[in-house]
């Protein structure tokens, strides 16, 4: 893989720009505080400003490094703010694959600007870092985020039982993935 770092990118609706350590407000009250933005991931709802702070000064540093892939999704006509967030959260150089993680806050749920930040995400990965799959899970009882998957061309490729753990405990895990050879 070519990696080339967290570059900002511009949609029809949407700016993926890094994260700074002003966004600690924008954070915990657009979605981190949230327990329902929360309930399937595997990080915990943040208490309060100082939580998300304390996460932006573990992020920030990292966009030195080149293989670091960690977006803020902002929504252009309502920016600067972000809304959620999408990340590269696994990585295997040796077979040219990635695995993505997003979140986004509840008020722009059912809008396509999850799906919009994911499409632009592989298509990033695939042209410009040289990524060969790029795959992503959900726990079953959460059907929205494989919508989002299958809307960006990812395949079902099976249900692992019993295989992962999120806020909820110990869960299945969907697999979803899409191939460089697969993207027009």
């Amino acid at each position: 893989m070519n990696h080339c770092g967290t570059q900002r990118i511009e949609t029809e609706r949407l700016v993926l720009r890094r994260f700074t350590l002003d966004d600690a407000d924008a954070m915990v009250q657009n979605w981190a505080s949230d327990s329902e933005v929360t309930k399937y991931l595997m990080w915990p709802t943040h208490a309060d400003r100082d939580t998300s702070m304390n996460v932006l000064k573990e992020w920030v540093p990292c966009y030195e490094k080149e293989d670091y892939y960690q977006w803020a999704i902002v929504i252009k006509e309502e920016g600067p703010n972000p809304i959620g967030s999408i990340a590269v959260v696994q990585k295997d150089d040796r077979t040219s694959k990635v695995h993505i993680g997003y979140c986004i806050g509840r008020k722009w749920w059912h809008q396509g600007f999850t799906s919009e930040a994911l499409n632009a995400v592989i298509h990033y990965l695939f042209d410009r870092v040289g990524v060969n799959r790029i795959e992503s899970r959900h726990d079953p009882r959460n059907p929205h985020s494989g919508n989002v998957m299958k809307k960006c061309g990812l395949i079902y490729e099976g249900t692992m039982r019993q295989a992962d753990w999120n806020n909820q405990g110990v869960c299945d895990a969907c697999y979803y993935a899409i191939l460089k050879s697969q993207v027009k």
